[in-house]
């Protein structure tokens, strides 16, 4: 009954969650309460190893739920469950887009959508932050201060990407809010300001 719970519930979250990790942990933690597979605290604890853990933060997430609830195959049925939805859709596409090559090309409204689907992952990606906001994770103002600039850093792109900015202004912006920048800085400041 365990195996089909969670097949179920990463399948489901495969589906349906876009915009990648981050996006979908509101997901996750909402399965995880509903069925009762761990405590608050250790799904915040699963979600700081999945970040630090290579490869994508759901996937991460969905293997840890598994094997904390239903052991190694469990950590492989939900791991498989949560990439399957991905899989299938991207398969159909990928041969529709070759089959229908001529047609998705330059297709303004294509991408309009894909233009406008960044705006609900940022919205997404903000339910999971907002989520997580817990007294646990924020022990002072200092903590919320490098909370509140990762975030700003983070959705600057996205945010300037629509204006007609010239092409250093870009570059620097993207510098600056490269992932792997942001997490070492805030993992920097994190350790220089607690330590």
């Amino acid at each position: 009954m365990i195996y089909l719970q969670l097949f179920l519930s990463f399948f489901k979250i495969g589906l349906f969650g876009f915009g990648g990790g981050l996006a979908i942990l509101s997901l996750i933690q909402m399965e995880v309460e509903q069925y009762g597979w761990m405590s608050q605290q250790e799904f915040v604890d699963i979600v700081a190893v999945s970040q630090v853990t290579p490869g994508p933060i759901g996937i991460n997430c969905a293997t840890y739920v598994g094997y904390t609830t239903a052991g190694f195959w469990g950590s492989v049925l939900a791991t498989f469950a949560i990439v399957l939805p991905s899989l299938i859709i991207m398969l159909s596409i990928c041969k529709a887009y070759f089959w229908l090559n001529k047609r998705f090309q330059g297709n303004p409204y294509f991408e309009q959508t894909l233009r406008m689907l960044r705006f609900a992952v940022i919205g997404l990606v903000a339910s999971a932050a907002l989520m997580l906001i817990k007294p646990t994770n924020f022990i002072d103002s200092i903590s919320w201060i490098i909370f509140a600039v990762v975030a700003i850093l983070t959705v600057l792109p996205t945010i300037l990407s629509p204006l007609h900015l010239p092409a250093h202004t870009k570059k620097v912006t993207d510098i600056i809010s490269h992932p792997i920048l942001l997490i070492i800085t805030a993992g920097l400041a994190g350790y220089l300001i607690y330590s």
